[in-house]
């Protein structure tokens, strides 16, 4: 594991620096242990992550929450109403960029999209976290979802301050 650990904080592009990816990812897959027994599989995850909610100006620990909240980390997770994946994207999202054949069940797609997605509400909501969240959660106008996501960040992934 030792091993592994360090090839995977040498080839983690998404950090300031090696220190940085150290503690991040020693932090972060020892919360994520609940949900993912695989040690490997914890922080190939998390460096993914990482990397993409980076790449869409997100905080990381804010898509750990909602993905506790949407999936319990399930990869393969496929609500009623259809949506798919770690972060529940709905399939009408690949129609709409273009990309039919997309498989949201792969860990690469299913973070990009979401977290592509959760920036553009973010964006289109003026930075207002809560309604960002509930647009994304197709519940705009309740904060019922974004306030599950608010306790789940803060009990188990914050690390830092977020506006809330």
């Amino acid at each position: 594991m030792r091993s592994f650990l360090e090839q995977s904080i040498a080839g983690a592009t998404s950090f300031e620096d090696r220190f940085d990816a150290e503690v991040w990812l020693l932090d972060m897959q020892t919360r994520l242990a609940p949900f993912m027994s695989d040690p490997e599989e914890r922080v190939q995850f998390l460096t993914l992550l990482h990397q993409e909610a980076l790449a869409a100006n997100l905080p990381p620990e804010l898509v750990l929450a909602l993905i506790e909240v949407e999936s319990h980390f399930d990869r393969f997770a496929v609500s009623s109403a259809g949506a798919q994946g770690y972060m529940q994207v709905m399939p009408f999202w690949k129609d709409e960029i273009g990309r039919p054949e997309d498989n949201l069940t792969r860990s690469d797609t299913n973070l990009r999209y979401g977290c592509r997605i959760l920036q553009f509400y973010w964006q289109r909501e003026s930075g207002d976290l809560h309604r960002a969240l509930a647009a994304y959660n197709g519940s705009l106008g309740s904060r019922k979802y974004s306030d599950k996501v608010f306790r789940a960040w803060q009990s188990r992934w914050r690390n830092a301050p977020l506006d809330w």
